[in-house]
């Protein structure tokens, strides 16, 4: 049988009410009480009942994420930024895996929001009017992290997209390449939306002409990697450089390349995006925009914790500095 705290106060022979205090810390406790109250809990093994604290705190500090894929080491290091923070506050983490599936989104947030959580980070590829809907309604607050909602009504914490594809770009223009690649990830993304901005912009404000056939869609895995480079390599006018969406789908192009012999960067130089420990990882070691994932999480749920508390909140859009990290995979200025 479960141990309650009926149980507790007749074993301290204090009343329930003192056991609650000392339960939740209140310091209006005599410390010869205190020590009796929890010598108690302890030889009885009792556990206090979360979501009856809840139910009297209207809190629960617990804390909902959703995420697009539980496997990915890009949304690991965000959920580690979510974790450490969360846990500094005191919160503990629900965790949820949405396969980067709308319905599968909707519904883990209204079951998240069914468990009482305090507030939510979530994080993913397409944010619809739906969500937006969902998000306004929600009783609980909510931040977007690594991800683009275009009303900007919902506070995120995200770099500057656009900004980072067209340095990446403007890095190979710099170099001499006149026909760069892009392997983007699923078009429909606001982040690919943004990035192919950028990618457009670097060209435009360069004097480069656009060629359609030189933008190859994946879905951020490794093998749409090496099969856009395939795609890529059946062109009869190749282009010298590839701008890749995702360090994963760069290891794809990377190793593509050498399947065929094709040395990089000797041959083709491939820049990638996000920093993970991937691209260091992959020899040649890879070229790669910086997106400080971990800080992005650990931002998001420290923003979250404001809203939770009813802080004062002077910017509810959050964009963090990108930066990029040279490696191997495209050849040193002379």
């Amino acid at each position: 049988m479960n141990v309650t705290i009926y149980d507790v106060a007749r074993e301290a022979n204090v009343s329930m009410a003192t056991v609650s205090r000392v339960v939740n810390g209140n310091p209006n406790v005599k410390p010869t009480t205190r020590k009796k109250v929890l010598e108690a809990i302890d030889r009885l093994g009792y556990r206090p009942n979360a979501v009856a604290r809840g139910l009297a705190s209207k809190k629960t500090t617990t804390v909902g994420v959703i995420i697009p894929d539980i496997s990915s080491i890009f949304y690991s290091e965000l959920a580690r930024g979510i974790e450490d923070i969360a846990t500094m506050y005191k919160y503990n983490i629900i965790l949820s895996n949405s396969d980067q599936n709308k319905e599968k989104e909707l519904h883990l947030l209204n079951t998240m929001l069914g468990k009482q959580v305090d507030g939510i980070v979530f994080m993913g590829g397409n944010i619809t009017e739906e969500h937006v809907y969902e998000f306004e309604r929600s009783p609980a607050p909510i931040v977007l992290a690594a991800s683009i909602e275009g009303s900007k009504k919902i506070p995120s914490v995200t770099i500057n997209y656009e900004q980072a594809a067209y340095d990446a770009i403007a890095a190979l223009i710099q170099k001499g390449h006149k026909k760069i690649a892009f392997v983007s990830g699923p078009v429909e993304e606001q982040v690919g939306v943004e990035k192919f901005a950028g990618y457009r912009r670097a060209l435009e404000e360069a004097g480069l002409t656009f060629v359609e056939e030189f933008v190859v869609e994946g879905d951020y895995s490794y093998e749409s990697g090496m099969e856009a480079f395939e795609k890529i390599q059946e062109l009869s006018d190749r282009p010298s450089a590839v701008f890749v969406s995702t360090d994963e789908m760069a290891l794809g192009v990377i190793h593509g390349a050498t399947d065929m012999g094709i040395s990089v960067p000797g041959d083709v130089e491939i820049i990638g995006f996000d920093n993970t420990r991937l691209a260091t990882m992959v020899r040649p070691r890879l070229t790669t925009v910086v997106q400080p994932m971990y800080d992005i999480g650990a931002v998001a749920m420290r923003l979250l914790t404001k809203f939770m508390n009813k802080e004062i909140v002077e910017n509810h859009i959050v964009e963090l500095p990108h930066r990029i990290e040279y490696r191997q995979s495209m050849i040193e200025k002379e």
